[in-house]
């Protein structure tokens, strides 16, 4: 357990969830179920027991240090990674695994986004404390697999192959978000997994790997530890996602193992995934906040600052206020929502 590092990524600004997610507070610091828990403080709930706090570490955009400060008092101040530039995961990752092994140099280390909600979080804790007792003893990188429920468009795949050992399979190829005919055509299958972004692997193993696929990134991330000059140099980073830098190439070598799972997730990169996880009445609404309904149908709203809302005769809609935001969509046009959040 000592050995145990927890990286959460907490960079994203959610602007799918808008008028809720701004970029001023983006989703990971919202309580977006209504439970009294923020995204991020979800996230950290989730892992206790896996590791102290002070091997807690959070990546995140430099303008969002003070609100991790805020919600998560207990993670050591210098544990936080102030990102001067958005350079999508396989930087953020690499920074923060030279940042761990300065400390560790053989520490083993869960990768997980800030946003995700886990319904089973003792399954959850099963499944990581399988996957670390894996790549503590073996050189290779575990991705954890999500048991697919649907033909799910919106996630990437692993093509899974038999079990190697215990529930840990071998990693056949990772596939991009797929139509709707190849989803179902995965799902028939029963070897294809979500690809949950959520990542196990030791200090050695990541770092050779990232030394060998993207030499680039690691002679960067010499740089910053040598230099601590981050603002100048993490900027200039190659701007590459961790599946496209790393997961891909180690996959076609056999280096990547995949932990089949079932623990309640989901992305929550939507607000569909949010009325798929929230309390639903007879007609299928769903609601954060004191909301009444009149001959409605499968709404979903949030509202927890308003004092009362009363909504009549919406079939299929979003409805959203925040800080004297308010949005009315239909549930099928949610991808404008960016669009329609724009000044």
């Amino acid at each position: 357990m000592r050995n145990n590092h927890i990286v959460i990524m907490a960079g994203g600004i959610g602007s799918r969830f808008w008028p809720l997610s701004t970029p001023g507070r983006p989703k990971q610091f919202i309580d977006i179920l209504g439970c009294g828990r923020t995204l991020i403080q979800m996230t950290v709930d989730r892992f206790k027991g896996i590791c102290p706090m002070s091997n807690f570490w959070v990546v995140t955009n430099a303008k969002y240090v003070e609100t991790v400060r805020e919600q998560l008092p207990d993670i050591p101040a210098g544990h936080i990674l102030a990102e001067p530039a958005a350079r999508n995961t396989a930087p953020c990752i690499a920074w923060a695994c030279w940042s761990i092994r300065q400390e560790d140099p053989e520490a083993n280390v869960v990768v997980t986004p800030a946003d995700a909600v886990v319904l089973n979080p003792e399954e959850f804790r099963r499944v990581i404390g399988n996957a670390l007792g894996y790549t503590e003893g073996h050189d290779v990188i575990v991705t954890i697999g999500i048991k697919p429920s649907r033909p799910e468009t919106g996630y990437g795949y692993v093509e899974a192959l038999p079990p190697a050992e215990g529930e840990i399979c071998g990693v056949l190829e990772f596939k991009e978000k797929p139509d709707l005919q190849t989803a179902q055509k995965y799902l028939a299958a029963g070897n294809y997994l979500w690809n949950a972004g959520i990542f196990v692997w030791n200090i050695p193993t990541i770092s050779a790997s990232i030394r060998r696929y993207k030499p680039g990134i690691a002679a960067d991330m010499d740089r910053i530890m040598a230099s601590g000059d981050v603002a100048g140099i993490f900027p200039l980073c190659e701007k590459i996602s961790i599946d496209f830098a790393v997961m891909e190439p180690a996959s076609r070598e056999g280096l990547v193992f995949t932990h089949p799972a079932d623990f309640g997730w989901s992305d929550l990169g939507n607000w569909a995934s949010l009325h798929d996880k929230l309390p639903k009445d007879e007609n299928g609404n769903a609601a954060v906040g004191k909301v009444r309904f009149y001959e409605c149908r499968d709404c979903v709203v949030h509202a927890e600052d308003a004092a009362k809302v009363v909504l009549q005769g919406l079939d299929g809609y979003i409805v959203s206020e925040k800080d004297g935001r308010l949005l009315v969509c239909k549930r099928t046009e949610e991808q404008r929502i960016r669009e329609f959040s724009e000044e």
